[in-house]
């Protein structure tokens, strides 16, 4: 499984513990529209440092960075860039 597929299925599992079973795209909205809450976010963080090696501390942190798979393609790729 590649990367973007392990989000993906990640991201499915956390929408199904809130009962969301909606399909979603890569440009879906998932946290600024509501789906997922920021207990989800902190979760999607860790899998992004552990997985990716992404640091926070250095990047920084807004929710919009996480908002779409599409979105955290691109700031995986942007700190992939900066290493």
């Amino acid at each position: 499984m590649d990367g973007v597929e392990e989000i993906r299925v990640f991201l499915k599992k956390l929408l199904a513990l809130r009962a969301d079973r909606q399909p979603f795209s890569d440009q879906s909205s998932l946290f600024l529209s509501g789906r997922l809450g920021s207990v989800d976010a902190v979760e999607v963080v860790v899998l992004l440092e552990e997985k990716f090696g992404i640091d926070f501390t250095e990047t920084g942190f807004d929710q919009v960075q996480i908002d779409s798979i599409d979105a955290i393609q691109s700031l995986i790729r942007t700190a992939n860039v900066s290493k």
